[in-house]
């Protein structure tokens, strides 16, 4: 081989080296916690973020993973990551230093209360909220004569929610409402993130205050008008299909199937609002920049770029997690999608919305705190036990628990400095 044709090999090699690393320094990195599985990740890449005019590194992890290699960049003060995506409780346990203001950029959520979240404390917005899911009401269309007289659906209270399956069972005479707490249900989500928001304004402090008692009460006579079979209830979408429970609630993907096979059924509907706000737990992803992202217009670009209606409409069919912004959602949706969708931004965006956020910074003890709320459950309604007696006992087991983690309080618990303390 002549040294001619030698020497324009070498160039057009290092044209190609050239042009790879041109590439792949355009890529922006977007290091998140959401959308793992394969499938989701992968809609992501070709579903979402193949319509932004930069190629987009997609880049899911487990917590820790993530955490250590953003921890590493932030420390050493230079970074590769552009965008970040992680669940609300990411970002708390974070500091304000570490992440961008971005209040500059001119979007936010439909729900103020998700904006206010997103500020972590502080004047200006930290994350921008991202997608949601949460858990709902549902209810046959065979209910709906018997709500009572000036209920809104969509704006229920509990006391009109215990008067409506009361209308109910007495029309029918049947117990026609329908509560996960079978073995697989998840009844202490309801406790953590509806009931007590609604009736004491916290989860952890007020856990065995006053207005906890009385929220116990009410579930009391809520229960009274409950399937007793609910005890092996824990997928609620065949209740309702079955005709077991008229009216139900749980989380939105387990609900889907009777949206699905029989939409012209059911209806779904926010969660009821008590003396202390409508009390709800929104899984709550946010998107943020770090301050070390190496390209800070792009990051930016690309977070406006992921608040776009469409842009988020997309996102909902990658990975079944909700809109944060007012958008219409198409008719090519899912039946499932489209209810559980309007019922959750009616919940998520009304005026005494109170988010009771999921647990963070427990460890591998998120299981015994959710055992408190189950023991208490358990032994209050199915046991008959004294409710004051039971708060008392289970009070110690939550105090051990939140002393030995070391866990702050999150929303609605005011914030604690250390472990959140039980009041």
């Amino acid at each position: 081989m002549s040294l001619a044709k030698k020497l324009s090999m070498a160039a057009s090699g290092l044209v190609l080296i050239a042009c790879a690393t041109a590439a792949e320094a355009k890529d922006l990195l977007f290091w998140s916690t959401q959308a793992r599985p394969v499938q989701e990740a992968q809609a992501m890449r070709e579903g979402v973020l193949s319509g932004f005019d930069t190629p987009v590194d997609y880049q899911p992890n487990e917590d820790g993973p993530w955490l250590t290699r953003l921890k590493a960049e932030l420390q050493a003060g230079k970074g590769t990551i552009d965008v970040l995506g992680a669940l609300h409780g990411n970002f708390a346990a974070m500091s304000a230093d570490d992440l961008m203001d971005l209040d500059d950029l001119g979007v936010s959520a439909q729900s103020t209360t998700f904006n206010t979240l997103a500020k972590l404390g502080t004047d200006k917005m930290q994350y921008l909220p991202w997608m949601q899911a949460s858990y709902i009401m549902a209810a046959s269309k065979q209910a709906l004569p018997y709500l009572p007289e000036g209920a809104d659906i969509n704006a229920l209270t509990y006391d009109q929610l215990i008067a409506w399956t009361a209308n109910v069972e007495e029309a029918t005479g049947e117990k026609k409402f329908g509560f996960p707490a079978g073995p697989k249900g998840l009844k202490h989500r309801f406790f953590q993130g509806y009931l007590y928001p609604s009736y004491t304004n916290g989860v952890v402090r007020t856990f065995a205050s006053d207005a906890a008692v009385t929220a116990w009460e009410k579930f009391r006579e809520l229960w009274s008008h409950t399937n007793p079979a609910s005890t092996n209830f824990s997928f609620l979408q065949e209740q309702l299909l079955s005709g077991d429970a008229w009216i139900v609630f749980d989380h939105t993907s387990r609900l889907a199937q009777a949206f699905n096979d029989r939409p012209d059924d059911f209806v779904a509907f926010p969660a009821p609002a008590g003396p202390t706000g409508r009390g709800f737990m929104p899984v709550l992803a946010g998107l943020a920049i770090p301050k070390t992202a190496p390209d800070m217009e792009a990051s930016k670009a690309l977070v406006q770029y992921l608040m776009k209606p469409e842009t988020q409409i997309a996102t909902l069919k990658a990975t079944n997690f909700f809109p944060v912004v007012d958008v219409a959602l198409p008719d090519d949706l899912p039946p499932s999608v489209k209810a559980a969708g309007d019922a959750v931004a009616k919940m998520s965006g009304s005026a005494d919305a109170n988010p009771g956020l999921l647990p963070a910074g427990l460890g591998d003890m998120g299981g015994d705190f959710n055992r408190v709320y189950v023991d208490t459950f358990e032994r209050i309604v199915l046991a008959g036990q004294d409710i004051r007696t039971v708060l008392d006992d289970q009070k110690k087991v939550l105090a051990g628990i939140m002393e030995k983690t070391g866990a702050p309080c999150w929303a609605p618990d005011a914030p604690s400095e250390g472990a959140c303390p039980v009041e």
